[in-house]
């Protein structure tokens, strides 16, 4: 029966002698037996009562005891003097831009990690050269600051740049957080929305294998660092990935996490102890784990503590408690911490308030830190967290250390300034504050010639991006000649010819090797199944098993260089996955082509915030939404129904999403892609989506090809003789082969003749019309421009129905930039519900009889037919006034 562990030695010499003989057999046979026989002693345990009471933490104290660190490589006098220049530039610019123009900014953050990441940039951080690709660093976000003031003073960034922090409307400028999209040659990854940095680096780190496994490009010993906080470790997504890492042996992934005890607005565990509670979870997915929880004054006292009672009142303290200790003195400490028990009052009897006010948690001490990251460094077959114990706030003072306040604090007290700069000994007379001025190294001082050489023997400068890439050889059209062709009656879906596309560029000699197909899950349902022989699914460990389907021609092969990444039932790895594919052109100077395809209802809506982190990561590469509409896929229902993926798509600035229905529209849109993504190096991602539905494909007319790009084209100009009435219809995806019924259907029934619009870009063409009108109003005098739709539709008589498998918003984006002529949009608004596709298309509204139904209403409404005509064709379709609301129900 499992009980807890005693927490009294109630026979310390029998403990002596167990530990004795572990040292003995240590000293003898080595490290590695005596931990055999230790769990030995715990099977015999479990066999002989059951279940195992065990450990997954340790004590709470520093993992790298003081016999164990290494020597401190650098001069720490002039480190810690650079370390104060930048916590001072930090601080100064975010209360600068308080005073200029009230946006404020984070202090609190950075000034609880500036020693994590000063000795990682003194010591770790290795920049790109002409012979490494240099390491990753994931900025945490709050942090920003600190890493402007860092630039600073290596000269990268001047005055009037550090005055514009949080001002980029119409100036350079500097971002609230590191956003690649902003400042491109300066940040790589995006990582303050919470959660996405440690979930994306976990897969970075994975990507960097998979790239020197396929011998596309040598890893190098190059690591990835990620910077977090204790309280962004409540993010679902900071812990998504970490089963991941600890599972595939990603020893080129370190995790850092800033344990400062405090959310945004209070404790993280205020009744617990969140290092402890990281521990046990790192550890038990299979993490080394470096603890850094006291700083070097404490040495000495735990030296002393035989008995383990410091220990003991170490861990007895909850994070509340230590908050509150360091929001006041070195007098409450004495009284609160050590005054427990008097054998710990006699303890620190020597020590002043002041000094054991001095005694640092181990996240502000610089050979703590150091001795942390060169066992981290070094470790081998695991990934690393270093739990690092800091103080929110530190070295503020009154005016936020150590307090629930600090994260909306951007202002300080001219007194607490003041004792910032006495605490930090940084060279500022009093008259000198109140102007807050930025400090370096004068040129040629000790300090400055120091920098300077460890950044040299560093590499280049982190964190910075390049962008720059060869362009790629893109095949021309032709290439995909098959899929240009009239199918005659032989149908199939646009996802099989997205498919065969793809099989295609594999086969490339020059881009094959360059293209990254990425698949949650269900390859077999996208018709993937082929692939998996012909180019493998990537697995670090190869394949130590015979796979079930071993006999059959489409067997499911895992390779240490597989091709594929196949993540499972887990949307965000994938999309982090791709993002890590499409900026390897940046991060790894390697351009790679991601495809990633997925049921589109588990998309954009599943991962919108990876999405929009992609499009700030200026990513390229191919999302790709199967199953897509809301009444194609058949059976499934609400929760599988995709009518607004492309209402999402839309809000992402750099994202380009198309709607096709026919595979050589599909070819067009992934050719044009590449040559924009990776010749012209646009940095813009699309967004595609794919049917399940199988019916015949026509040819393409070359005439078409830009008005597939551009978002419109007539694919069907009615033949009927001029004297008849006109309309218009537009239509998309799985809802283009209705319109084009309904056209038949309002020919054959009614006499109207309707021209027929393949709208494979709905939002695209909005778009355009935006940009018309802005051009238009901000050149009155000159010529106005018309929208690329208007254009089409200029000289066609009749009204315009557009029709899509999407929510009616989808189709309404261009009702603006029609010429003001009289405009239907028909969509899927509602829940989705399971049924087959005829019957879903005639309860969501948008099938050939009520886009017919759209029509002669809109006809009547201009006076062109009575509106009994209308009510004929509900009574001929059966379609019943007081039919339910499919919106509403």
């Amino acid at each position: 029966m499992s009980r807890p562990t005693p927490s009294i030695d109630i026979d310390p010499q029998e403990t002596r002698e167990w530990l004795d003989a572990m040292e003995a057999v240590m000293a003898v046979e080595g490290r590695d037996r005596a931990h055999f026989l230790i769990d030995q002693l715990l099977d015999e345990d479990v066999a002989q009562h059951g279940s195992l009471h065990g450990r997954v933490t340790t004590p709470y104290v520093n993992t790298i005891a003081r016999a164990r660190q290494p020597v401190y490589p650098g001069d720490l006098a002039i480190e810690r003097r650079l370390s104060a220049y930048v916590r001072w530039n930090a601080m100064a610019m975010v209360l600068r831009a308080g005073r200029h123009s009230n946006v404020g900014g984070h202090i609190a953050t950075y000034a609880s990690a500036a020693a994590l990441y000063d000795v990682g940039f003194d010591h770790f951080f290795r920049g790109r050269t002409d012979t490494f690709a240099g390491d990753l660093v994931y900025i945490q976000g709050h942090s920003a600051p600190g890493i402007y003031g860092r630039a600073y003073i290596e000269g990268r960034l001047d005055e009037a740049r550090l005055d514009d922090f949080r001002r980029e409307a119409g100036r350079p400028g500097l971002s609230s957080y590191p956003h690649p999209r902003l400042m491109p040659d300066f940040w790589q990854f995006p990582t303050v929305s919470m959660g996405l940095g440690p979930l994306t680096a976990a897969y970075q780190a994975r990507y960097m294998r998979y790239l020197d496994y396929r011998g596309l490009k040598p890893q190098q010993g190059r690591k990835v660092w990620a910077f977090l906080g204790d309280g962004e470790m409540d993010q679902p997504e900071s812990l998504a990935a970490i089963a991941l890492a600890g599972r595939e042996k990603l020893d080129n992934l370190i995790f850092v996490v800033n344990c400062n005890l405090q959310r945004l607005d209070g404790p993280v565990r205020g009744n617990g102890k969140v290092i402890q509670e990281l521990e046990g979870t790192f550890r038990a997915a299979g993490w080394n784990v470096i603890k850094v929880i006291w700083g070097g004054g404490w040495d000495a006292l735990l030296a002393r503590d035989h008995a383990g009672l410091l220990r003991r009142r170490m861990m007895e303290c909850v994070d509340g408690d230590y908050q509150t200790f360091k929001s006041q003195d070195g007098a409450y400490v004495r009284q609160h911490f050590f005054g427990k028990y008097p054998e710990l009052l006699e303890m620190v009897a020597h020590l002043t308030d002041d000094e054991i006010w001095q005694l640092a948690r181990g996240g502000h001490d610089h050979e703590k830190v150091h001795a942390a990251y060169a066992a981290a460094t070094a470790h081998a077959g695991q990934p690393t967290v270093v739990l690092a114990k800091t103080v929110k706030g530190f070295g503020m003072g009154e005016s936020g250390e150590g307090q629930n306040i600090n994260h909306q604090l951007k202002k300080m007290a001219d007194a607490s300034v003041r004792a910032f700069r006495d605490r930090f000994a940084l060279p500022l007379t009093d008259e000198q504050l109140a102007d807050l001025p930025y400090l370096k190294p004068e040129p040629g001082s000790l300090e400055a010639r120091y920098l300077a050489e460890r950044r040299a023997s560093l590499g280049g400068h982190v964190p910075s991006r390049s962008g720059a890439m060869a362009p790629l050889p893109i095949p021309q059209l032709d290439a995909f000649a098959a899929h240009l062709k009239d199918t005659g009656e032989r149908g199939a879906s646009t996802t099989m010819a997205f498919v065969r596309i793809l099989s295609t560029l594999l086969k490339d000699p020059a881009l094959g090797p360059l293209v990254i197909p990425i698949v949650p899950d269900e390859s077999r349902t996208f018709g993937m199944e082929g692939l998996f022989r012909q180019i493998g699914i990537h697995s670090h460990l190869g394949q130590l098993y015979t796979p079930q389907d071993a006999g059959q021609l489409s067997y499911y092969r895992e390779a240490r260089d597989g091709q594929i990444l196949q993540e499972g039932i887990n949307e965000s790895g994938a999309i982090s996955s791709w993002i890590a594919a499409g900026t390897s052109y940046s991060t790894h100077g390697l351009a790679t082509i991601p495809f990633y395809i997925f049921y589109s209802m588990f998309g954009l809506q599943r991962v919108g915030d990876l999405a929009w982190a992609a499009a700030d990561a200026r990513t390229r590469g191919f999302l790709l939404g199967a199953t897509s509409g809301r009444t194609t896929l058949m059976g499934e229902g609400l929760q599988h129904d995709d009518g607004h993926s492309h209402v999402l798509s839309s809000v992402i600035p750099s994202c380009v999403s198309y709607d096709p229905t026919f595979s050589y529209e599909l070819a067009v849109i992934i050719q044009d892609g590449l040559r924009r993504m990776y010749v012209e190096q646009e940095d813009i991602y699309y967004y595609i989506t794919l049917l399940n539905e199988n019916y015949p494909h026509p040819a393409l007319r070359e005439t078409d090809r830009e008005g597939i790009l551009k978002g419109l084209y007539l694919f069907r100009a009615s033949a009927a003789p001029a004297s008849l009435l006109r309309a218009q219809l537009l239509g998309s995806g799985a809802i283009l082969r209705e319109v084009i019924a309904a056209a038949e259907l309002l020919e054959k029934d009614f006499s109207v003749a309707a021209d027929v619009w393949s709208a494979t870009s709905l939002t695209e063409l909005r778009r355009d019309g935006l940009a018309a009108e802005r051009w238009n109003l901000l050149h009155p005098e000159a010529a106005p421009r018309s929208p690329y739709v208007q254009q089409c539709l200029a000289g066609r008589q009749g009204p315009i129905v557009a029709a899509t498998d999407y929510m009616k918003i989808v189709a309404d984006q261009i009702r603006p930039f029609v010429g003001g002529r009289r405009f239907v949009a028909l969509g899927t608004d509602g829940f989705g519900r399971s049924d087959t596709r005829e019957s879903l298309r005639s309860f969501f509204e948008v099938d050939r009889h009520f886009i017919v139904v759209a029509t002669l209403k809109a006809l009547a409404d201009e006076g062109a037919i009575p509106p009994a005509t209308v009510t004929q064709a509900m009574q001929r379709y059966g379609i019943a006034a007081n039919k339910p609301d499919p919106a509403a129900v």
